[in-house]
């Protein structure tokens, strides 16, 4: 019978090291998963308000962008451009505004729903730059689940 060489025993305790960090690092992730970071009810109020009055003005400066009508009408082509371009500033910028301004102590449902409007006006801003209009089935559906996360963080915005 051989004995165990040294490397063996180093391979091992360097076996059950690991395991154990994993195990340290898994219990961590859940902890901070589940824990409350001690927000007070004031904060929250006004993480949401903040967060509200956000959404309101990204929301006016999505309808007031997107629903210009070229100033030469249809055939004036760089007044359209000109009001394409304002509409996919107006998403993409109020993505990314909605994003910027989202406080830690927000509510975790309204945070989440914040979060899915700006993601999706994000992507309806960058697929519109790249051409494809809102007839096209995905850009469509895009334009319609970001309709409804609009009228779920309006709905906690109450």
């Amino acid at each position: 019978m051989n004995a165990p060489s040294p490397r063996s025993g180093l391979l091992v305790v360097s076996l059950l090291l690991s395991v154990v960090s994993l195990g340290v690092a898994a219990f961590a992730l859940f902890r901070s998963a589940d824990s409350d970071p001690g927000y007070t009810d004031a904060q929250r109020r006004d993480a949401t308000t903040a967060m509200c009055s956000a959404f309101d003005t990204v929301r006016r400066g999505i309808a007031t962008n997107t629903n210009v009508t070229p100033p030469g009408g249809s055939d004036d082509i760089t007044g359209a451009l000109a009001v394409a371009a304002n509409a996919r500033v107006a998403l993409f910028d109020g993505g990314q505004y909605l994003l910027a301004r989202l406080d830690p102590a927000t509510p975790a449902d309204l945070a989440g729903d914040v979060r899915r409007f700006a993601g999706l006006l994000l992507d309806i801003g960058a697929a519109a730059t790249a051409g494809v209009p809102n007839t096209d089935p995905v850009q469509a559906g895009r334009l319609k689940d970001a309709e409804s996360a609009s009228t779920a963080v309006s709905s906690r915005c109450r």
